[in-house]
């Protein structure tokens, strides 16, 4: 690497925190390799190329308008913002001038970081209640207390919060392993419904795209909604209004390479409930 073109973010550091962060990411390492070399600017973007000699024309030849350099063409280009549009929106609105991808990098990671907290702030916001009324969640019987899953087995716990006032529900997911540690969360938004049974199959529908997508394929599925589990256990070919949903959740289970779907009881679902109430809140969907 060239000493004197190591990227420095704005900050006028290099970027320990995009490194620490972009090492970590459950990516394929290939993809790892290309966001190191678009921060270092190295990609063979025709900017570079023609730095080098290698060409005579810098001009972007999908917009035809700008020079084709790595932010432009990774964040910039209209066709790049058209796929950063699919993003979350936290991701969506960050602002124009970026003179590095580093830059541009440090700056989403900002974002995405406070968001995170927000996060951390309603679970100590939450603790903090249950200390204040007496109660102590970690002294429960075991009926009241998360459980485990078997060795190589994750657990997914999902709940669903109905927000009148809002006209909209919100959705709550957690996935951890046998040590109880927690592997992945999500906060999501969801659609105004009058019907409990309903937000509850559209959370569990929701909790297992998250967990599917996220390279979870054996799982404890646990709801604390009677009705909704054993809708999805039902054999029989489901013929009530919610048959489109159950349908969708009994196809991502068949798919799955393990799966055990249980109903537990409200105090095992502590963590998924928080996270379905915290969605209240939210503009975007979080994970």
């Amino acid at each position: 690497m060239r000493g004197g073109n190591v990227a420095e973010s704005s900050r006028g550091y290099v970027g320990k925190r995009i490194w620490t962060a972009l090492w970590t990411l459950r990516i394929p390492n290939k993809i790892k390799v290309f966001g190191w070399k678009a921060c270092n600017d190295i990609l063979p973007t025709k900017l570079n190329l023609t730095k080098r000699r290698i060409i005579d024309d810098v001009v972007c030849p999908i917009c035809m308008r700008f020079p084709e350099s790595a932010i432009h063409v990774l964040w910039e280009c209209d066709v790049a913002q058209d796929v950063w549009a699919g993003s979350l929106k936290i991701l969506q609105e960050g602002v124009s001038g970026m003179t590095n991808v580093l830059q541009l990098m440090e700056y989403l990671l900002d974002r995405v970081e406070s968001q995170e907290l927000e996060v951390v702030d309603y679970l100590e916001e939450y603790q903090t209640a249950i200390d204040q009324m007496g109660a102590e969640p970690e002294m429960q019987t075991n009926q009241d207390t998360w459980q485990p899953p078997l060795h190589s087995i994750f657990k997914l716990n999902f709940d669903a919060a109905l927000f009148s006032s809002l006209n909209r529900s919100g959705l709550g997911a957690v996935i951890r392993n046998e040590k109880g540690e927690v592997m992945a969360t999500m906060a999501a938004k969801g659609p105004e419904v009058f019907c409990s049974e309903k937000t509850e199959l559209l959370a569990c529908r929701k909790a297992i795209e998250f967990a599917v997508d996220a390279g979870f394929s054996k799982l404890v599925i646990e709801g604390d909604n009677n009705f909704a589990m054993k809708a999805i256990l039902a054999l029989k070919d489901d013929q009530s209004m919610f048959r489109n949903v159950i349908g969708d959740i009994q196809h991502l289970i068949r798919n799955l390479n393990w799966v055990s779907i249980e109903c537990t009881m409200r105090g095992r679902n502590r963590v998924a409930h928080v996270l379905a109430q915290f969605a209240r809140n939210i503009i975007d969907d979080m994970y």
